[in-house]
């Protein structure tokens, strides 16, 4: 198969080509020729006013609910979702059930998902069925194609649970990723605490059951000598933490959600439970220091914590609502709109080159002779969304909504997916 991009803006600070426009063209899923022009006929010719190619993009935490909870996702619709979102590559959290736990499991996820267009690398769990209680084998998942560790939704407690984990993966250098919530603190809290969850009647959650889950875990990691990473930051408070032990010369990195940078708690007032999310939304003091740490290299990578809900389990009261949002198909938009002034080469930093050196994978190249592992984008292409989405869930705030920045699509070496949205 040959793919020929034509007048791409190429966005990749590792390539020769790094801000030219140039013809690029792709054949048996490697990067033939890059050129000013190239005449060559291709069984494929894309060419658009304001396309751009980055190395592929990287997802750190979405939920593919395959297997067990295929009536929210599959392995299928999820890659489709992601491919449609610009991802080549997706870590998916081991809330199964069973739980991805021990290597067969994670076996399951790497022969099944194999000739989708998507790469999907399961995350295994830390502790067995991400109870939180007793260690999983991370080693035998780490030779069967477990990326990192991770009980996803259901943070690790246990200050010594963490400890062992850390200690545990630190001989092939595994990275533990943690959603830090001390759950003991509110835990029925249906929103942020604040004025608006007074204001609303609704029990709040502090954003202190993030900030000492984050003190506590970076002790952790002091002791340990390990790698971890936190995902979902959500508060204003947990930054300095980070941004410290980073100045201490510790292997600790984080990422946030493109909802935490685009709502806070005041976007609640009409209960949308679409926007109940866990971490919940915080303050709009909160959003504003996110988006700086965005600004200020604080924040090292983007995670959409794409987690698909079903019609009942989002079309109730409050209360009762199951948290999450799909964000895989809209987080670039989203990530555009919260902070317009960033540069596309920041975001591809955020979206491809950090979270593949956190995590070890193969990084993408926009050279000749390297794999074609592209994104292809428009920053200024506006489009609506809702008409064509790709994830069988469909709780998204975002539906219905003008956005700019469309996918055009991405190459995973053989595989082409392409959108079809209007602009």
């Amino acid at each position: 198969m040959k793919v020929l991009l034509q007048q791409a803006a190429i966005i990749d600070p590792a390539s020769p080509f790094h801000q030219s426009k140039k013809d690029i063209l792709i054949h048996n899923g490697t990067i033939q020729v890059i050129n000013d022009r190239i005449e060559e006929p291709a069984d494929t010719v894309i060419r658009e006013d304001g396309l751009c190619v980055s190395p592929g993009w990287i997802d750190s935490f979405a939920d593919f609910g395959d297997p067990g909870y295929e009536h929210k996702e599959t392995l299928q619709t999820g890659a489709q979702a992601a491919a449609a979102g610009g991802f080549v590559s997706v870590m998916i959290i081991p809330n199964t059930k069973p739980a991805i736990d021990n290597r067969i499991q994670v076996e399951y996820i790497v022969q099944r998902s194999a000739q989708l267009p998507v790469n999907v690398l399961p995350l295994g769990a830390i502790t067995k069925g991400a109870e939180g209680k007793e260690l999983a084998e991370m080693y035998d998942m780490q030779g069967s194609g477990a990326v990192a560790f991770t009980d996803g939704t259901h943070p690790v407690q246990s200050a010594g649970i963490l400890l062992k984990a850390l200690q545990y993966v630190k001989p092939f250098h595994g990275v533990i990723i943690q959603l830090p919530d001390d759950k003991s603190l509110v835990p029925h809290g249906l929103m942020h605490e604040g004025i608006v969850s007074t204001q609303l009647g609704l029990p709040g959650k502090p954003a202190l059951s993030e900030e000492l889950l984050v003190a506590r875990d970076i002790r952790l990691l002091e002791y340990t000598g390990s790698r971890l990473h936190f995902t979902a930051i959500s508060s204003a408070l947990s930054l300095p933490y980070i941004r410290e032990a980073k100045q201490a010369g510790l292997q600790v990195s984080c990422s946030v959600t493109p909802y935490h940078l685009f709502f806070c708690d005041e976007d609640l007032q009409d209960y949308d439970t679409h926007l109940k999310v866990n971490p919940p939304l915080r303050s709009r003091e909160d959003m504003m220091a996110l988006r700086q740490a965005v600004v200020d290299g604080v924040i090292d990578c983007i995670a959409t914590h794409h987690l698909p809900q079903d019609y009942d389990s989002k079309i109730i009261e409050f209360e009762y609502a199951r948290p999450g949002m799909t964000g895989l198909e809209t987080c670039y938009p989203v990530l555009k709109a919260a902070l317009p002034g960033l540069s596309e080469e920041r975001w591809v930093e955020l979206l491809s080159t950090n979270p593949a050196a956190i995590f070890g994978i193969k990084p993408g190249r926009i050279a000749t002779g390297e794999p074609a592992q592209l994104t292809l984008f428009n920053p200024t292409a506006d489009f609506l969304y809702g008409g064509n989405i790709r994830s069988k869930s469909a709780n998204s705030p975002f539906i219905g909504r003008a956005m700019k920045g469309r996918i055009a699509g991405i190459v995973n070496g053989n595989k082409l997916f392409l959108n079809n949205q209007p602009d």
